[in-house]
Order: structure tokens, then C-alpha cells, then sequence
């Protein structure tokens, strides 16, 4: 997004509130196919028919068609088998896929950028010697979708097990055996399902339909990568954390060094994580694993020799083949390197609403607070904030962004609209511009919260690993 010349607000901010044809429809189509996964389809009922029904109606003229057809009609009479179950996790995937890129190529006319483009087919993953493991996790898979999250109990849950002990111990298995490992613990902590106040239901049918996706000999094949030789100018940190781990992301502009165009990447790392350590002291279990977070805290580049990225963009980080650069101010990148940065393609299974991020600078905007929450109005049009999702590592704070006058952020789609996740702000204190960067602790800092934090974390690390080598030597 850039300044409009004309009123200090967004170039093209309307374009992000226009409708677009045909996204209602298939939502609604998505909707109905999770509800069959509510009650399951051991003995499906009329309404779960029709909204089979609806799924295979709205991939009717894709290549798809006659398999889902085949498909729905089977499991309506409670006789699907795994490639049936497959079918109807591809079509789901493949409607919201179509979400996915509408809304990309929505978010590119609106910013002036150029579409991105088809990224190449993944390598073959070499997964044949382990397809009994792959046919084992998509059995436990079928027998979740014939259950129903209603009919979830501990046994059901408790079969993924001995599928994910085979799976981690084969590299080439990890990715699929981490997502069913955590889907499994979910499920397992919300049994009996019959019990559940409230199903999360496009959350687990994401995790389903992905999960069975991945069973399919060859769909997870390593992504195509490259060597990155240039300059990386952050953005900003995206901190992503759970009971049991925490993700950092960082979000970039690529200068290769052969003067080719600027490019947009990610560079992200994940550690486990005991749930005793929250707040700063998150950063001190992340910052030995990736040096990219000193220099985000520090507002310095870093100059990338033959880094791998994937075609997707993601920067395979190795602290060997980078070295911290001159000064850069995030703003000032946000505002000279972020209009002509290419965004990357996305690989055909991570097409998902939920996964759009795209970084973009606002400025110009005026901020109001209503029963919906935070918002700022951008040449007349009111794009929401979602500023409860700046983590407390940071001295990035709702009430500063409610202040603020300039925002990086990542532009999102979710509960059925564009928002925005701010990343830094600007704001002014006593006349003078400061600037506030999520990521502004990750590489330490003096502030007093930070460190108590920071400290407490320490504590908290050094009790767990006196008490893990207590254990190991009994």
C-alpha cells in the first residue's frame, strides 16, 4: 500500500472492501462439508447428503468433478473408503484454494503489485518405502472423518500413536508426523467429544483435510531451492507461540546481489518450549537459533551469501552464510525497498485464507475504536487491526498502535475481512517520532519488563534442566 498524493490516505484502499464473486459460495460449500465432520459419517443423515451434495457441485467444473461426485455419493450411503476420503479433502482444499488466490490477486491490485507467479512442482519425495506408514495415518484419518468429532473418545485419539513413533523416526516423515502429532494431542485433550461445549470446526477439518492430503505418496516432496547472495532488510518479527512451542518469522526484502528484482522472503525458526517460559524470555529460547534476530533488534541488515530459499520464499537459515550489515531502519525499507518487492508464489496445499501475510506500509491513516475493536480509516475506508496479536515480547502495545500515525503490518483475511496485524508503528512522544517494533526485544534489552522477563525464563530453564538430568541419571 502507498501514500495517495491527493489526501494522505492508501492508493486503491477501496479495492480491499469491494466484493468478490463467487467467495461466498464457496465458503458456504467449505462450511457444509465441515459440518458433516461434526457428527461423522458412519451413518450420515439427510442434511450431511446434501451437503455433500453442495461440495461436489461446487468443484463440478474442475478436474475434480467425477471423482468427488463418486465421492460424495458413496459416503452419503456410508460406504466411502480412503480414496473417497481423499477426494473429498482434495475438493475442500481445492475450494479454498480458490479463496486463497482470489483474495491474493484482490490484495495485489489493491498495493499495485504484479500477481505472483505458479512456484515449480516439488521434488519427488521418496516416500515409497515408507507407504505402509503413509496408509496407517490415513486409516486413523478415515476412521476420524467415519467417528466425528462427536464421537471422538480416547482410544480413537489415542490410535494415532504408534503411526507418529514410526513416522518421526524417518526425516523424511517429519512434516507429516509433527501435524498428526499435534492434531492427535487436540483431539485427545477434548475428548469425549460428545462432551464439547463448542467444536472448533474449520480448524479441525483444516487439520484433517491437510493431514489426509499428506498421506498421498509424493504430495510432500522437498520444495525446489535455490542459493540467495545479497542484502536482507527485515521488516519485521511475527511471534507465533503455543502451550508447548514458539515460532519466530521474519519478514524481509531480498536485494540479490546480481542486481536482479527484490523479492520478499521469510526467514523463520521454532524451538519447543516449557509453558513456564513466556513473555521476553521466549526470545532467549529463539536467539540462539537464528543471529537474523540480533540484527532485527538491533535495525540492521544482513548480507546473505548463498543462503538456500525455496521458491515459495522461505530462507532455509544457516547463521554460516550470513553476516550483519550496515543500519537499517525497517520504516525507511518499509517505504524505499517494499513497493517493488516481488511478492513469492505459494505452494498448492499452503492456499488457504488463513495463510495470507502479506507486509505492506500504511501511513496517512486516522485510528477509531468502536464495540468491534480497533480500526484505521484509510481514505474513507475502515480497515480493522488486529492489535491484540502484538506479543507481550515486545514493546509493541495496543495503546501504541491506537497512537501510532505510521504502521508496517501484515495485511490478513479472516472472519470474512482484510486486517491488519501491525508488525512496528510510529507514533509520536513529546513531538518527536519513535518508532515500536514487535521484535524490538529479540536480540535483548535493557527495558525493566523485558528483563525481569527475560530473567524469570532463566530461572524457570535452569529448574527444568536440573530436574530433566535428575531423571535421566535415575
Amino acid at each position: 500500500m502507498v501514500p495517495d498524493d491527493e489526501d494522505g490516505g492508501l492508493m486503491h484502499a477501496d479495492v480491499l472492501t469491494a466484493g468478490i464473486d463467487g467467495l461466498d459460495e464457496a465458503l458456504a460449500a467449505v462450511d457444509a462439508f465441515d459440518d458433516v465432520l461434526v457428527a461423522g459419517l458412519l451413518r450420515p443423515q439427510a442434511a450431511q447428503s446434501a451437503a455433500l451434495a453442495e461440495l461436489a457441485d461446487a468443484v463440478a467444473g474442475s478436474p475434480l468433478s467425477a471423482r468427488v461426485a463418486e465421492a460424495a455419493d458413496k459416503a452419503s450411503a456410508g460406504a466411502a473408503g480412503e480414496d473417497h476420503f481423499v477426494a473429498l479433502a482434495a475438493a475442500r482444499t481445492a475450494l479454498l484454494g480458490s479463496v486463497h488466490d482470489a483474495l491474493a490477486a484482490r490484495i495485489a491490485e489493491a498495493l499495485g503489485r504484479p500477481a505472483a507467479e505458479e512456484p515449480p512442482a516439488p521434488a519427488p519425495g521418496g516416500e515409497d518405502h515408507a507407504a505402509n506408514l503413509l496408509s496407517a495415518a490415513r486409516t486413523w484419518l478415515c476412521d476420524l472423518a467415519r467417528a466425528g468429532w462427536r464421537g471422538l473418545d480416547h482410544e480413537l485419539a489415542a490410535g494415532a500413536a504408534p503411526v507418529v513413533s514410526a513416522m518421526l523416526r524417518d526425516p523424511a516423515l517429519r512434516r507429516q508426523a509433527t501435524l498428526l502429532d499435534g492434531f492427535a494431542a487436540e483431539l485427545a485433550a477434548s475428548c469425549p467429544g460428545a462432551a464439547l461445549e463448542r467444536v472448533p470446526v474449520r480448524r479441525w477439518a483444516d487439520l484433517w483435510s491437510r493431514a489426509l492430503l499428506l498421506t498421498v505418496p509424493g504430495v510432500a516432496g522437498a520444495p525446489a531451492t535455490a542459493g540467495a547472495t545479497g542484502r536482507l532488510l527485515p521488516l519485521g518479527v511475527d511471534l507465533q507461540e503455543h502451550a508447548t512451542a514458539v515460532q519466530a518469522q521474519v519478514h524481509a526484502v531480498l536485494e540479490p546481489a546480481d542486481g536482479g528484482p527484490s523479492r520478499l522472503v521469510r526467514a523463520s525458526v521454532s524451538v519447543p518450549k516449557p509453558d513456564t517460559v513466556v513473555g521476553a524470555g521466549l526470545w532467549q529460547l529463539l536467539r540462539p537459533h537464528m543471529s537474523l534476530l540480533a540484527a532485527v533488534s538491533e535495525g540492521r541488515a544482513m548480507e546473505l551469501d548463498a543462503m538456500p530459499v525455496t521458491a515459495e520464499g522461505d530462507l532455509i537459515w544457516d547463521d554460516a552464510r550470513a553476516r550483519t550489515g550496515e543500519p537499517a531502519d525497517a520504516l525507511v525499507t518499509a517505504r524505499v525497498a517494499l513497493p517493488p518487492a516481488a511478492a513469492p508464489p505459494t505452494a498448492p496445499l499452503d492456499r488457504h485464507p488463513a495463510r495470507i501475510a502479506v507486509p505492506v506500509l500504511l501511513e496517512g491513516y486516522d485510528t477509531e475504536q468502536d464495540d468491534s475493536g480497533l480500526a484505521f480509516r484509510i481514505a474513507g475506508h475502515r480497515l480493522a487491526v488486529d492489535a491484540d496479536r502484538a506479543p507481550d515480547a515486545g514493546p509493541l502495545t495496543p495503546e501504541a498502535v491506537a497512537g501510532s500515525g505510521t504502521c508496517i503490518a501484515l495485511l490478513r483475511w479472516d472472519g470474512g475481512e482484510f486486517r491488519v496485524q501491525p508488525l512496528a508503528v510510529e507514533k509520536l512522544v513529546r513531538k518527536k517520532p519513535v518508532a515500536l517494533h514487535a521484535g524490538a526485544w529479540a536480540g535483548g534489552t535493557a527495558d525493566k519488563a523485558g528483563v525481569r522477563a527475560e530473567k524469570a525464563a532463566t530461572t524457570a530453564v535452569a529448574v527444568l534442566r536440573e530436574r530433566a538430568g535428575k531423571l535421566l541419571r535415575t
